[in-house]
């Protein structure tokens, strides 16, 4: 049999350069962590704060079997599902407390965050309590906080979640508007400061859907969902101002998480 001529450096080479063009395809073809884990990260939308339900895990942060996330763990039976979402979380308390369940077995994770940080609770309050200059001052001071604090939040947090679940599929979702304008509520806010509250949320859902797409997420607007079901529509989905649970207050209802949320999650997926 006749010996092969290639000096072994040569052979080395060839080695190192077959192995280089075979990578990727090496990779998919190796065995590997099937991510298949659902996380839900964020706030009080994705917990399922006004959906009722509440779970006695974590009792304070209000995470409801009616919730957007838990209804599509339930349709869906991930082989895993982490769901840390906490009312009253901003994007630095799911930084910090939130992203424990990650890692290269996620293969989805559904975060809402950012409404906090723009203090739209604060907002809510002056708006329900104070007069109209006081609403729209605080209003102007929750668009500023959008546009200069929020964005560089954001971009901290989103690092994180994708260096925790590189393999992971990461959809943001936005906030509904709160108020259908000209409609059948008879008490409370008048139009122009509805109106200003919807700009107001507009903007925030703006400034998510770029800093999601800047780091290669999937931004989901809801607020098509729930045209017709805001606030003092004939079938809101969605609380008014309750002062015997203000906790509740301008959250969706289960509904509003079963017909508004969840769909729109399971049309980009």
């Amino acid at each position: 049999m006749r010996k092969s001529r290639i000096p072994p450096w040569a052979a080395a080479l060839l080695l190192a350069a077959a192995g280089t063009l075979a990578g990727p395809a090496a990779t998919a073809a190796a065995p590997g962590i099937a991510a298949t884990g659902y996380v839900a990260l964020g706030d009080s939308y994705s917990a399922g704060v006004g959906a009722g339900g509440y779970l006695t895990a974590m009792p304070r942060c209000l995470r409801s079997s009616l919730s957007f996330p838990a209804l599509w763990a339930a349709a869906h039976t991930p082989s895993s599902f982490g769901f840390t979402a906490c009312d009253g979380a901003r994007t630095g308390d799911v930084l910090k407390n939130q992203l424990g369940p990650l890692g290269p077995r996620t293969g989805l994770v559904t975060l809402t965050a950012g409404g906090r940080d723009a203090g739209f609770t604060s907002v809510m309050a002056a708006c329900a309590v104070g007069g109209s200059g006081t609403c729209l001052s605080a209003l102007a001071k929750a668009r500023s906080a959008t546009d200069g604090t929020l964005p560089g939040n954001l971009d901290r947090l989103y690092s994180a979640i994708r260096g925790r679940a590189p393999a992971a599929r990461v959809v943001v979702l936005g906030y509904p508007h709160l108020y259908q304008l000209h409609g059948s509520c008879s008490v409370g806010l008048p139009d122009t400061e509805r109106s200003a509250l919807n700009d107001v949320s507009d903007h925030l859902n703006e400034v998510l859907a770029a800093r999601a797409a800047a780091h290669g997420f999937t931004f989901v607007d809801v607020r098509s969902a729930f045209a017709g079901h805001e606030i003092c529509s004939p079938d809101p989905w969605l609380h008014s101002v309750d002062w015997l649970d203000l906790g509740e207050s301008y959250h969706p209802t289960a509904t509003g998480h079963s017909l508004g949320y969840l769909p729109r999650l399971t049309d980009v997926l």
